[in-house]
């Protein structure tokens, strides 16, 4: 579904290589995490994919259900069903969040060629995630994100991703601030999304989300490209022992 073949990317003009020849392949129906030290380019992983500026890809490539994903504008990526879940999400002053999510919704049914939803079907939709989620009614009548804590960013982030049913999910480090019980609450989202014909790449720091998303494969990330794969486990002893033994 995703397959990412000796990629590298640079930063600031291409003063800095952060992804220096990353192989990676993660068909439909799998769910595969990424670990890493700080500054081993997960985020920038993230961002590549999903085309945000400041980021030059300077050679390999990276298939998106047949497509050269490397072609495409950022909104056509997310249009073909690519979702990135932030570590840090963005607040909108003055952007109620349900007539943003709408927007949304319907802009990607019709650039499918899918049906937009009515209004009832909409918020039919959208009050039975919310509920799953535990977000209180109040919270989808604010401005998107405005005055949230780091935890209700995060549920609407996964709330988000609920509605709009993307067909690959990227998560950056979307564990990052959550306790346990917003953790769990996430991850209930996570799970509920997984199908045979969906793919996700969970990118994070520490194994204690892993407990909760249960990867397929989990992969180690060193100096911007991927130095060990293995089964859940893997996850388990980069937690116990660190990631001194990949070190230069």
């Amino acid at each position: 579904m995703l397959k990412i073949n000796n990629l590298t990317a640079t930063v600031n003009e291409g003063a800095m290589t952060i992804l220096n020849g990353l192989s990676l392949d993660i068909p439909a129906g799998e769910v595969h995490a990424i670990m890493g030290p700080n500054g081993a380019g997960k985020s920038t992983l993230s961002y590549v994919l999903t085309g945000r500026d400041g980021y030059d890809v300077t050679g390999g490539s990276v298939e998106y259900m047949g497509k050269n994903l490397l072609d495409m504008e950022p909104e056509e990526r997310a249009a073909a069903g690519l979702f990135l879940s932030f570590q840090y999400p963005l607040e909108i002053p003055g952007v109620p969040t349900m007539t943003f999510l709408r927007t949304a919704v319907n802009a990607q049914l019709k650039a499918r060629g899918a049906e937009e939803l009515s209004a009832p079907e909409f918020l039919k939709k959208a009050r039975k995630i919310a509920a799953d989620l535990k977000i209180k009614p109040d919270m989808l009548k604010r401005p998107l994100n405005v005055g949230f804590s780091g935890g209700e960013k995060k549920r609407m982030e996964i709330f988000q991703m609920m509605m709009l049913e993307p067909k690959f999910i990227v998560m950056d480090e979307t564990d990052s601030g959550l306790d346990v019980d917003a953790m769990r609450i996430v991850a209930d989202g996570v799970n509920a999304l997984r199908s045979p014909d969906r793919g996700m790449l969970v990118i994070t720091h520490y194994q204690r989300l892993l407990d909760y998303i249960v990867p397929d494969k989990v992969h180690v990330l060193v100096a911007g490209r991927i130095a060990e794969s293995g089964d859940a486990d893997l996850a388990k002893k980069l937690e116990a022992e660190g990631y001194d033994a990949y070190a230069a």
